[in-house]
């Protein structure tokens, strides 16, 4: 099996089990939710696995928003929005760009009716419909990593170490397979003791935990770090980092969760072909993979396009036989997987 299909099909059963089994170790709160997202980060780093942990209250007055993602401009609107009718530049806080992208983004807040407008003049007045709650509690980054070798681990020290660093989630933790050796091979690599440490036995869908992680200050300023010398005798080069505000993790905590709220793990689909006739997918232990029938294996997001040599448009007949007029099982794929989707979102 190739590499990355194989980094891929283990990212979707890590996914899976954390939907479910979440925290790793201890009990679940009562009422807390996770929300599991994968490929998701910012400008500068993308994790495999995002676990947004909130609780069941706060989430069903999240949905009253939509089942959409607010950006960072409509979040402005919709956090600073007042109670009362009030003129939107004296309403929200000087936003340090151009006014004309905030009434942009009020036009398409109200377009969603996530908050109420009239105009007054040529001024345009703006009223909440709801206070946006505080409804992210932690932030959990995992790194998927299914053979975790020397050479793999020497690759991913410094992206654990610049996770540690800057703190933007509450806990970074790597998730590698199970190989039932009395001590973890990964548990022997030159990994931040901070990071903790997944062992998943992919096919039972169990993970046990080798290694606890620390608390990361996330509500605290961060250490951004820009470049670090190798430490050869050729690279006397110094190491350069910058400070980030606590304000600014804040908000791209909550972009990210915005963003996980929106996509969720299954949205692979999104990237993929399910309306080719070779595309499947199969039930392992109740989790729903997608399977290539012409590579006879599961096929990775990137492959699985246009240009695959298999692709094979489904038959027109396929669209006639009890399946809707719009589409074939390639739009039942699709709805399926979204209706999972929603389902995690009171």
């Amino acid at each position: 099996m190739p590499g990355d299909d194989a980094e891929f099909g283990f990212e979707l059963r890590v996914c899976w089990w954390a939907e479910r089994n979440w925290p790793p170790a201890g009990e679940r709160a009562d009422g807390t939710v996770p929300l599991v997202a994968r490929q998701l980060g910012t400008e500068r780093r993308r994790w495999d696995t995002i676990v947004i942990e909130s609780d069941r209250e706060a989430l069903a007055r999240r949905s009253r928003f939509g089942p959409e993602r607010l950006d960072s401009d409509l979040l402005h609107v919709v956090r600073n929005a007042p109670k009362d009718w009030a003129w939107y530049r004296d309403a929200l806080p000087d936003p340090g760009y151009p006014w004309r992208y905030v009434r942009e983004a009020v036009h398409r807040a109200a377009d969603r009716g996530i908050v109420e407008t009239r105009r007054d003049g040529n001024r345009i007045e703006i009223r909440r419909r709801w206070a946006y709650p505080d409804w992210v509690n932690r932030v959990v980054a995992v790194e998927n990593k299914p053979d975790l070798d020397a050479s793999a681990a020497r690759r991913l020290r410094p992206q654990l170490e610049r996770d540690v660093a800057l703190a933007l989630a509450d806990e970074v933790w790597v998730a590698t397979r199970e190989t039932g050796d009395r001590v973890e091979p990964v548990l022997l690599e030159d990994l931040p003791v901070e990071a903790g440490v997944l062992t998943v036995d992919a096919d039972a869908a169990e993970a046990t935990v080798a290694w606890h992680p620390r608390t990361l200050p996330a509500s605290e300023p961060g250490t951004r770090i820009l470049d670090r010398p190798s430490g050869s005798a050729y690279d006397r080069s110094a190491a350069r980092f910058e400070y980030v505000d606590a304000d600014w993790k804040a908000d791209k905590r909550l972009a990210l969760a915005e963003r996980a709220y929106e996509r969720g793990w299954r949205s692979f689909v999104d990237t993929m072909r399910p309306d080719c006739r070779h595309f499947q997918l199969r039930s392992e232990g109740g989790q729903l993979l997608p399977w290539c029938a012409a590579k006879d294996r599961c096929q990775t997001a990137a492959e699985c396009a246009g240009s695959c040599p298999s692709f094979e448009p489904e038959p027109p007949t396929w669209r006639s036989r009890g399946w809707p007029i719009e589409g074939g099982p390639g739009k039942r794929i699709e709805k399926l997987l979204a209706d999972r989707r929603d389902r995690r979102r009171p």
